[in-house]
């Protein structure tokens, strides 16, 4: 089987309004993975998966989908015609999607989302915390109250509101994955309000780990290094879009269908019944200690 082929960088320098969406990329992510084949990992269950819309939580939609699970995602309504693809995408695989419009930080919109979902097929057996708010300042003074907030709010608030509203209805055998970052492990300098919160998903990840374990459910985070989503072009400047993920020793910022595998693998009872806690980073190359 020949290497799988993704874009090279540098990538052209762009720049979005926020919330940004995969179809105004250039190239736009890569989302549909080719070269895995499902083998029913997740056969007859349900998922809901916010940021389901584009970057790496359509990617896992898809995936979740060829593996047999039924799919709701979670998206800012000014994203809808992102979901509307991730949704066409989901139903090609033979599985059905529900889009659930609405914003994380909001605790009442986060029960909603896990009622829908439920409503919808039945079941709940896999949250996905996804959903992520960045924006790089080069001065600590230059953050504002309000880009803090909003950071927070959407990057460990809402994970926390909907693993509080998804424990209820998670079977044992279920799991919750969270999207971290490499910034969490590291920190970043032009991204410390975004750093500190993917910091907190880790202790977040830990904690819950070990809070739901003895309840049959399972906590894993998924941290990637520079990955090529939306999130990028509406919150750097244009030329540093260019640059991204250029110093890994691949040479390029990875893609989505890239990372969720490492999503299918923290789901699945079949490949990770015997793992809870663990922080998995997925670095373009790079071997970090610590």
């Amino acid at each position: 089987m020949s290497q799988q082929k993704e874009p090279k960088g540098p990538l052209p320098a762009q720049s979005q309004p926020k919330p940004g969406l995969d179809s105004a990329m250039d190239p736009k992510p890569r989302f549909m993975a080719p070269m895995y084949k499902g083998a029913d990992k997740l056969k007859g269950k349900a998922a809901l998966i916010t940021g389901g819309d584009s970057g790496i939580g359509k990617a896992v939609a898809v995936l979740y989908a060829r593996e047999g699970a039924d799919v709701a995602i979670v998206y800012l309504p000014a994203e809808q015609s992102d979901a509307e693809e991730t949704k066409r995408a989901v139903e090609a695989e033979g599985r059905r999607c529900e889009l659930i419009p609405g914003d994380v930080k909001d605790p009442k919109f986060c029960r909603d989302a896990v009622e829908k979902t439920v409503a919808a097929f039945g079941r709940l057996d896999v949250l996905v915390n996804n959903a992520a708010f960045q924006e790089t300042k080069e001065k600590l003074e230059d953050i504002t109250d309000e880009q803090f907030d909003t950071t927070f709010r959407t990057n460990i608030y809402g994970y926390f509101y909907l693993a509080r509203a998804a424990v209820r209805y998670l079977p044992k055998g279920g799991a919750i994955v969270n999207c971290g970052s490499i910034t969490g492990l590291e920190g970043n300098k032009t991204l410390i309000d975004y750093a500190s919160t993917k910091g907190a998903i880790h202790a977040f990840t830990k904690s819950l780990a070990q809070n739901l374990i003895d309840r049959g459910i399972r906590v894993n985070c998924v941290s990637p290094g520079p990955i090529w989503t939306p999130l990028q072009p509406v919150s750097k400047p244009a030329e540093k879009v260019a640059e991204h993920g250029a110093k890994t020793p691949l040479g390029r910022p990875g893609q989505p269908e890239e990372v969720a595998p490492a999503f299918v693998f923290f789901a699945s009872e079949a490949d990770s019944s015997y793992i809870n806690g663990e922080i998995l980073t997925l670095l373009g190359g790079e071997v970090r200690a610590g």
